[in-house]
């Protein structure tokens, strides 16, 4: 709430943060929520509603034979919009959001790697222009922006420390570079996490507290949720699943180790293997899905090979699976989390990989841990990332202070603590 200034301004913030948590909600129940005087309460839910940033959407259901039925107000989602870019070593895609958060615009285009960090970091910059440009907004319009990153984040600082599938790519200073363009707060968090947060709030994750994502591509990433917080670590690099042993004495890593998770079971593993195979004489769907030349296998042919019966693939994706299922074993008994979440584009593969995926997780975790576990893949697929950015932007721009919380928290605290103490028995 660093952006309110003075006691009316915060107490505005507080009434559309309850409004955005418990809405639609009448006048009464805002001021039951918040502790806001009531007569305070209805000059600033009317100031509010002045700027247009709540909306009156209808009445409370009347629970008296007498007497009006209150009118029932709603955060205005297009009072402000969000603008985010997420990236990788394929692809650079963009959107303009508003507040529920719902994508209003989308422009993607292949990620330019040429011209180094300044070739990249002027890519994004332009591409969320264009994205703004096609939602007909204007930089006056934005509340935020956010970076959806690849590489190891420093989000604290909004700086990319470094990145393993892009060897350029470091120090990139990418907070102090949207704000200076666009004049707004910006939020820069890794992909992985980001996607961690939609799919937990708006995807596969049904809301679960403990979940842990695997973001699937040339690296491999792990966007862990505990006790319903997104992990980040001391320097920001908790979830660097892909850096996990997975072979003693495996393939060289771009991280300078060996046999490194991403190093054996990565989208460019998967396309070596391949190419290879096809070098010793094999034969494939994903060869003819590459127009006859091996170099242009990506993995997702071979997947999709997989998933059509195609031999040699399915042999490449089951070895993927067995060792996707290792890693996760030692996740789930290290953090015991209810749902594992797949990146959607390993459903190319099918049922199999799935499946494979999960006979492992039960064969190596923890029966106590892996017992109730649930394992599906993502359901948002691309745009996951900036839908993701979008909610952890709106999350803080809502934040409230708790050194002088509403009352609607300090009840569920005291909630919370009643129930542990009655639960003690005290």
């Amino acid at each position: 709430m660093k952006h309110a200034t003075g006691k009316p301004e915060c107490d505005k913030h507080v009434i559309e943060a309850a409004v955005r948590r418990f809405g639609p909600l009448s006048r009464s129940r805002i001021h039951e929520l918040t502790g806001v005087r009531s007569s305070a309460t209805s000059v600033l839910v009317r100031e509010l509603i002045e700027e247009g940033r709540l909306v009156e959407v209808g009445r409370a259901p009347q629970r008296k034979r007498t007497g009006r039925r209150e009118v029932l107000l709603s955060l205005n989602e297009d009072y402000r919009h969000i603008a985010a870019v997420e990236f990788d070593e394929e692809t650079v895609t963009a959107g303009v959001l508003n507040m529920r958060p719902a994508i209003r615009a989308v422009v993607s285009e292949p990620a330019n790697l040429r011209e180094g960090v300044e070739g990249l970091a002027g890519q994004l910059l332009r591409c969320m222009s264009r994205a703004l440009a096609e939602a007909g907004l204007r930089p006056g319009a934005l509340m935020g922006v956010g970076v959806a990153d690849p590489g190891l984040v420093d989000s604290r600082s909004g700086v990319t420390v470094l990145s393993s599938t892009l060897d350029f790519w470091n120090q990139a200073p990418l907070k102090v570079l949207f704000e200076r363009e666009f004049g707004v707060p910006a939020v820069v968090e890794s992909k992985t996490r980001a996607k961690a947060v939609a799919e937990r709030m708006l995807g596969a994750g049904g809301m679960r507290e403990n979940l842990v994502y695997v973001d699937y591509g040339a690296g491999i990433g792990a966007g862990l949720i505990l006790d319903g917080k997104l992990l980040h670590g001391e320097s920001g690099a908790a979830g660097e699943f892909g850096h996990t042993l997975a072979v003693r004495g495996g393939p060289a890593c771009k991280c300078g180790s060996y046999g490194c998770l991403e190093a054996v079971a990565g989208a460019r593993a998967v396309e070596g293997r391949m190419r290879r195979a096809i070098a010793e004489g094999g034969t494939s769907l994903a060869l003819a899905a590459a127009g006859g030349d091996p170099e242009r296998i990506t993995a997702w042919m071979v997947l999709d090979a997989a998933s059509r019966g195609d031999k040699i693939a399915a042999n490449i994706v089951a070895e993927v699976a067995r060792h996707l299922g290792l890693g996760l074993a030692n996740l789930v008994n290290l953090f015991n989390p209810s749902i594992v979440v797949l990146d959607s584009r390993l459903k190319a593969a099918g049922q199999e990989l799935l499946g494979e995926v999960r006979t492992v997780i039960r064969r190596q975790a923890l029966a106590y841990s892996a017992r109730r576990l649930v394992v599906r893949y993502a359901e948002l697929g691309s745009g996951a990332g900036i839908l993701g950015l979008a909610l952890i932007f709106l999350e803080r721009h809502f934040e409230i202070p708790l050194l002088r919380p509403p009352r609607f928290l300090i009840e569920a605290a005291q909630g919370a603590g009643g129930a542990l103490a009655a639960r003690a028995g005290v």
